[in-house]
């Protein structure tokens, strides 16, 4: 926010950022969500089938290449409607358009991934427990090793970021009417994208005040 600031940059171009970071990061996690599972699977030998996997994985990838890429090109048409990237906003997005963000903005993405990290890590599949065994723990071991296993545990990851856009847009709306910019903008950007919420939640067994 502070280089946003110094560098004087636009609503425009901390919104369009956003977007492109958003699009990329986005479907590269959708990508990786979907067939990362499928090596994890590879290396426990589980059945299932190289052939089947990757049909499957493939249905899904058009599915959400589809459903992931319609809520951004819905995004684009409002963003492009308050804060054009070339001129005056004429119709739909197009080539051009997308050009034009991928030429400004593209050295944005980078830092988007580097942010989310996290989300393209391998993690080895725990130790599966006794097959037989009823134990509490064992049962949860058990599900989260399946769920490990399972393409679209992490698909609901990309869609947050689709979901503050689209929270956003509303406020980018209101901000364009009431001829809002700078600072403000910048301030309520970070609150949504970057301020740790998580933190001002109470701790899970943490001791209740009482009277």
């Amino acid at each position: 926010m502070a280089l946003a600031w110094f560098f004087r940059w636009e609503t425009r171009d901390l919104v369009w950022s956003l977007w492109l970071s958003s699009l990329l990061v986005g479907y590269a996690m959708i990508v990786w969500g979907i067939f990362g599972p499928a090596v994890l699977r590879r290396r426990e030998d589980q059945a299932g089938g190289p052939l089947a996997t990757w049909v499957g994985g493939l249905f899904m990838l058009a599915f959400f290449t589809v459903h992931f890429g319609m809520f951004h090109f819905v995004h684009s048409v409002f963003l492009n409607g308050f804060y054009p990237v070339v001129g005056e906003a004429r119709g739909f997005p197009g080539p051009a358009l997308y050009g034009e963000v991928l030429a400004h903005y593209w050295w944005f993405v980078p830092l988007a991934f580097l942010a989310e990290r996290k989300a393209f890590v391998l993690e080895p599949v725990p130790p599966a427990p006794p097959a037989m065994s009823v134990r509490a723990a064992d049962i949860a071991a058990r599900k989260e090793r399946q769920a490990r296993l399972t393409p679209t545990r992490g698909m609901m990851a990309p869609y947050k970021n689709v979901v503050r856009l689209h929270l956003l847009i509303f406020f980018f709306a209101g901000a364009h009417f009431a001829r809002l910019d700078g600072f403000l903008i910048y301030a309520v950007v970070y609150a949504v994208y970057f301020f740790p919420w998580r933190l001002l939640k109470p701790a899970a067994g943490a001791p209740e005040l009482t009277r």
